[in-house]
C-alpha cells in the first residue's frame, strides 16, 4: 500500500512549516503499518518561499502556473504513485489520530473515499458557529471539506478529479460525483469525526461580515455563476494571507 499526500499551496510560506510537520508526525500512523508514503507539495503560481519551504521538508515539489485550488490539487495527483490519495490544504494541521482514522477506514475495504469534521483555529464566535454549522452539514450530505480529503487514486481518476471550471465548491461537486461511483460499487464515502482536522480561521479573520454576506448573496443571485470566476471568489484568490 502506498499513500501520496498532497498538499496545495498559493503563498504559504507562513504556514507551511507547521502543515508539513504535523503531517510527517501524523504519517507515523501509515509508517506504523509498514504502507509507503509521499509528500508532494503543489506550487500554485505562488511569489514567496513557498516551493523553497516544500523541498527543504523533502517534498516533491510540482508547480501549477494557473492560480486554481482545483487544477493545483489535480496537479499534485497527476504527480501521485500512490493507491489512496490524501488531500491537505496548506493551512491545516492533521493530527496523527486522524491519519490514524483514515487508515482504519482504508484497511477496512469499506471506504473509496471521505473527509473529516474540522476544528477552526479560533476563539471567534463565528468561527465556532461557522465549524459547527459545516460539521453537521458535513455529517449529513457526506460531503468533505476541502481542507481534508481522502480518496482511492483509482476512483478520484474514474470520476475526473476537480472540476476546472470552478474556484469554490469544487469539492462538493467532487463529493457528489465520488458518492455515486461508490454506490455504484456498493461501498461508502465517510466523514470522520472523532478526531477533527485543525485548520486556519483566516478566511472569517480577515474578512468582514459585510465581505462573507456579499460573497454567499452574489452566489446565491447568480445561482453559483459566481463559483466559476475567480474575481468572484475572491476570498480564496485575493491574496490576502
Amino acid at each position: 500500500m502506498k499513500i501520496s499526500i498532497i498538499v496545495p499551496a498559493f503563498n504559504e510560506e507562513r504556514l507551511l512549516p507547521g502543515t508539513l510537520a504535523s503531517i510527517g508526525a501524523a504519517a507515523a500512523a501509515f509508517d506504523a503499518r509498514g504502507w509507503d508514503r509521499e509528500l508532494i507539495v503543489c506550487d500554485n503560481n505562488s511569489t514567496d518561499r513557498t516551493a523553497e519551504i516544500a523541498r527543504e521538508a523533502g517534498a516533491i515539489v510540482v508547480f501549477e502556473p494557473h492560480n486554481q485550488i482545483a487544477r493545483a490539487r489535480n496537479a499534485g495527483a497527476s504527480r501521485a504513485c500512490g493507491d489512496w490519495l490524501v488531500f491537505v490544504d496548506a493551512d491545516s494541521q492533521p493530527s496523527r489520530d486522524l491519519f490514524e482514522d483514515v487508515a482504519a477506514e482504508i484497511a477496512g475495504g469499506g471506504c473509496l473515499a471521505g473527509g473529516c469534521t474540522v476544528a477552526l483555529d479560533s476563539d471567534r464566535p463565528a468561527a465556532r458557529f461557522y465549524a459547527r454549522l459545516w460539521n453537521a452539514l458535513s455529517r449529513m450530505s457526506k460531503w468533505g471539506a476541502g481542507s481534508f480529503i481522502f480518496c482511492s487514486a483509482a476512483l478520484f481518476r474514474e470520476v475526473g478529479g476537480f472540476s476546472r471550471d470552478l474556484y469554490a465548491a469544487e469539492e462538493i461537486d467532487l463529493f457528489r460525483r465520488l458518492k455515486r461511483a461508490a454506490r455504484e460499487q456498493g461501498l461508502a464515502v465517510v466523514i470522520l469525526h472523532r478526531h477533527p482536522l485543525a485548520t486556519s480561521d483566516r478566511k472569517i479573520r480577515l474578512y468582514s461580515v459585510t465581505e462573507q454576506l456579499a460573497f454567499l448573496a452574489r452566489t446565491t443571485l447568480s445561482a453559483g455563476r459566481t463559483l466559476r470566476s475567480r474575481s468572484g471568489c475572491y476570498p480564496w484568490y485575493d491574496g490576502r494571507r
